[in-house]
């Protein structure tokens, strides 16, 4: 029974992004064969409702403990597909940059995304509810501080060096802190794997976003070469930091379910 539940859920959730392009406002412009930022915003916002269905129907095939793990990040993809859908639209429709549409997507999906951290600790029984207080902090801190730059709230500089502090103390959380080090003494080898390469993802991948702020806001470059610019590198860093970072926590999910099994 709680296959078809599962099943009638994903059929349900493909539907309603089938009618999500009509609910936004495609129709005031079209896609343009050039134009090479509107692209990557259909192909990431097809991408995301893919890896969704993906994500929730896979729930099934893991055991109880990385149910949440896998539901988790499915809603990660979702929350960012629904965005991709309105902010796509308004990039094809306006040839402005959907600041507004993305932030609320990352003020979501970030805060879930480091939520994950904690959950495959705690399916293995090594975290405690402080890692999870301090990479939410982090997060809204280095969010907060990004948005309130590109929007012009703050001196674009002091938002960057703001952002940065939040990512620097997510970075130390997950290599030193108390996550890093209970991936190290209690988790076992799978968890440990998965945890390296999500935490390799955050490092690396996120390097991408601060690279975006700069060029788009500190470079000194033309305003429509740098609007294009950064949102090629924020749309294809979303799928190496939502979709990539997914498959990580689901291949650890299914690995460690198939081997207790």
């Amino acid at each position: 029974m709680k296959l078809n539940i599962s099943k009638f859920f994903t059929y349900a959730l493909a539907a309603t992004f089938v009618g999500l392009p009509s609910m936004a406002f495609a129709a005031e412009g079209n896609l343009k064969s050039d134009d090479l930022v509107g692209m990557t915003f259909w192909l990431i916002s097809i991408g995301m409702v893919a890896a969704t269905a993906f994500f929730f129907l896979e729930t099934q095939r893991v055991s109880g403990k990385w149910k949440t793990s896998l539901t988790v990040i499915g809603l990660v993809t979702l929350v960012a597909a629904v965005h991709y859908f309105y902010m796509r639209d308004v990039w094809v429709s306006t040839g402005e940059t959907p600041i507004v549409y993305r932030y609320i997507d990352w003020l979501i999906t970030v805060p879930l995304q480091m939520v994950e951290f904690y959950l495959i600790l705690a399916a293995v029984g090594a975290a405690s509810s402080g890692i999870f207080w301090r990479l939410l902090i982090g997060t809204v801190v280095m969010l907060l501080g990004g948005y309130c730059g590109e929007v012009g709230y703050l001196n674009a500089w002091v938002g960057f060096i703001i952002g940065m502090a939040g990512w620097l103390y997510i970075l130390y959380e997950i290599f030193a802190g108390e996550a890093g080090k209970a991936s190290a003494d209690k988790a076992p080898e799978s968890v440990k794997s998965a945890f390296s390469a999500m935490r390799l993802i955050v490092t690396v991948g996120w390097a991408i976003y601060p690279i975006g702020y700069f060029y788009g806001y500190l470079a000194g470059v033309d305003t429509a070469g740098a609007a294009d610019a950064l949102n090629i590198i924020y749309n294809i860093a979303d799928v190496l930091n939502k979709i990539a970072f997914g498959v990580i926590i689901w291949a650890v999910a299914v690995r460690e379910s198939e081997s207790s099994s």
